[in-house]
């Protein structure tokens, strides 16, 4: 089995920091896109629920997304997300099963 990860880390949002939160991930995934071992990174809004903001993210290994937690692109998107998260963010570290 490949040491390839799929993240889904879900944001939700506090009344009125929709927009804010979604612009800070935007930001990030250029940045992130570029890193070595990262095979996706897609920052999307819940059609149904404009609070919620989702990242699908797919990384060689889970080393590489620790690595990618310490870079200075995803630092910043942790410092613009202060105070604007109604819930802690939820991080969702699969494989699959098949």
């Amino acid at each position: 089995m490949s040491d390839e990860i799929t993240v889904v880390a879900v944001l939700k949002t506090k009344v009125g920091c929709e927009d804010a939160v979604a612009k800070a991930m935007a930001a990030c995934a250029p940045a992130s896109r570029a890193e070595a071992t990262n095979r996706q990174y897609v920052p999307n809004r819940d059609l149904d629920d404009p609070q919620t903001l989702i990242f699908i993210e797919r990384w060689a290994s889970r080393q590489a997304l620790a690595d990618h937690m310490e870079t200075p692109h995803f630092k910043q998107l942790a410092a613009a997300l202060e105070g604007k998260l109604e819930a802690p963010l939820q991080v969702h570290i699969l494989q699959p099963v098949g």
